[in-house]
């Protein structure tokens, strides 16, 4: 099962494939800031991806329009900037998220 290590936290967790970054971290008992009901649409959950890029699912057509859209051209620039409840888990990712806490 892939594994996640969120950063600056130190939690690492393992999460079904297909399962969002966010979906996993809540699951195993962490809060994941976040404004809106997990749709992407707020944009808050953004997350840099340290390593593992390639192991997450590609970014979809929805997620960029709200990146675009919340946080302007250059938020679509980086790869590394993805929405924690939009990448589904693929193989083992390091992301970093200042936040996150125990639940």
């Amino acid at each position: 099962m892939p594994r996640i290590r969120v950063e600056p936290i130190g939690v690492e967790i393992e999460a079904p494939v297909g399962e969002t970054v966010m979906d996993a971290v809540c699951a195993a008992g962490y809060f994941w800031p976040v404004g809106c009901a997990k749709t992407g649409e707020c944009t808050n959950c953004a997350m840099e991806v340290v390593s593992g890029l390639g192991r997450l699912s590609q970014m979809g057509r929805y997620e960029r329009q709200n990146l675009l859209r919340q946080r302007g051209t250059r938020s679509v620039e980086d790869p590394r900037l993805r929405l924690a409840c939009q990448a589904r888990v693929e193989g083992d990712v390091v992301v970093y998220k200042r936040g996150v806490i125990p639940d």
